[in-house]
């Protein structure tokens, strides 16, 4: 008789715990995964800020298309490379066509527009305009993808850009163009449309295979500028060689197989918040890479940027 509630309390105990106390164990079973995701969040927020530095090297050694093909080519072998070891699913159907979409708007379309911006822009003032792509994610994020609204995200959105808008204020680059600031728009508009078409595309469909096919998809797009390529890269210097197999092999390949793992991980609105701190980030290079040396205004809105995005990510 003693021995009979025992079994009694423990099939209580556990009844209790899975009925009631699932959405607590949630955040239990994330936890070593968010360490995961911040790591990989850090790297691709720093690896994609360089390449806004990256393309300022190049400068008029290669053009913008010379320079975007070359970009997803690299892309696409080290990712090729990195699926035939992996062997993921290739993507079919309704996935693919999402994924060929997604590799028109992102890694051609973005990439081409955000070379040419940065003709007539400053790295810092493209990265500033850049950013406005992550409010409109989280605006269509949260109305069509249903992701809605939670208060710490819209909170830390709020403080990153107002950081963004800080940076602004603080002077931007001696050559802002209207043109150059209408394409930095332009290319806010296609981040963000990649971003979203890319989110819903992940829901069936590997990181690794996505971000591959999405990379080659940009790449043949490209090839139009093929023999702008082919003309420029033997007069280019070594060094403008060099800065565009880091920007296909880092801020490309890398950091865009990591952001789709950690978009899958996460809602669109959330994880594009994260971006908001690229601006800052996009200061302290200039700063120790060319000697550009930040304003007081942009330190602050460069703390608030990392202030916000580190509130956004609150559950």
């Amino acid at each position: 008789m003693s021995s009979s509630p025992r079994p009694a309390a423990r099939t209580h105990r556990v009844e209790t715990h899975t009925a009631g106390a699932a959405p607590a164990a949630i955040p239990v079973s994330a936890r070593p995964a968010d360490w995961r995701v911040l790591i990989a969040t850090a790297i691709v927020l720093v690896l994609w800020a360089s390449a806004f530095v990256g393309i300022r090297f190049v400068g008029d050694a290669l053009s913008p298309g010379a320079l975007a093909l070359a970009r997803q080519v690299t892309g696409t072998v080290v990712l090729v490379a990195i699926a035939i070891w992996r062997r993921p699913a290739f993507p079919r159907g309704r996935g693919l066509v999402l994924v060929v979409v997604y590799g028109l708007l992102w890694f051609a379309g973005y990439t081409l527009v955000l070379n040419i911006a940065e003709r007539h822009l400053d790295a810092g003032t493209t990265a500033m305009l850049v950013n406005v792509a992550p409010l409109l994610v989280a605006v269509v994020a949260g109305i069509v993808l249903r992701e809605g609204f939670p208060k710490p995200l819209i909170v830390g959105i709020g403080v990153a850009f107002t950081g963004v808008l800080l940076i602004a204020a603080g002077g931007v680059g001696p050559h802002s163009e209207p043109l150059g600031i209408a394409l930095g728009l332009l290319a806010a508009v296609l981040y963000a449309s990649g971003v979203l078409v890319q989110k819903v595309a992940l829901r069936t469909i590997d990181p690794l295979a996505a971000t591959w096919v999405g990379c080659a998809v940009g790449a043949v797009a490209l090839l139009p500028f093929l023999p702008q390529l082919g003309t420029e890269i033997v007069d280019a210097p070594v060094s403008a060689v060099i800065a565009a197999v880091y920007l296909g092999v880092f801020p490309t390949a890398v950091a865009f197989l990591l952001w789709a793992w950690v978009l899958k991980r996460g809602t669109a609105g959330a994880t594009a918040s994260a971006t908001l701190a690229v601006p800052a980030i996009v200061v302290l290079l200039a700063w120790l890479l060319l000697g550009e040396l930040p304003t007081l205004l942009g330190i602050v809105g460069g703390a608030l940027c990392l202030a916000g995005v580190a509130w956004s990510r609150r559950r």
